[in-house]
């Protein structure tokens, strides 16, 4: 088990945030997938952009659930500076 620096959450929170913000984007343009009739390439692109947005949304909880463990600290907490620090664009402060 690799050890997580902090700045390392909050670089991988800000990749999901920007993920999901696109797959966000792509809906409003495209319509919601299950109601409307995208092409092949709107299709592809949309799944594309799920997909990523899963994997690194999936890549941040596990690299949290380690980091929270290592410092012995609870996932919510440590989920929340996260955010936080994302969000302000700092890097926040470790306990």
């Amino acid at each position: 088990m690799s050890h997580t620096t902090f700045e390392e959450l909050v670089a991988k929170k800000r990749a999901a945030d920007e993920a999901h913000a696109r797959v966000a984007e792509l809906r409003t343009a495209y319509g919601p997938p299950a109601q409307s009739r995208l092409t092949g390439t709107q299709s592809e692109t949309y799944e594309t952009a799920l997909r990523a947005w899963r994997d690194l949304a999936r890549d941040l909880s596990t690299a949290l659930n380690e980091y929270a463990g290592q410092e012995g600290r609870p996932r919510p907490e440590v989920e929340d500076e996260v955010a936080r620090a994302a969000r302000e664009g700092g890097e926040g402060a470790e306990s």
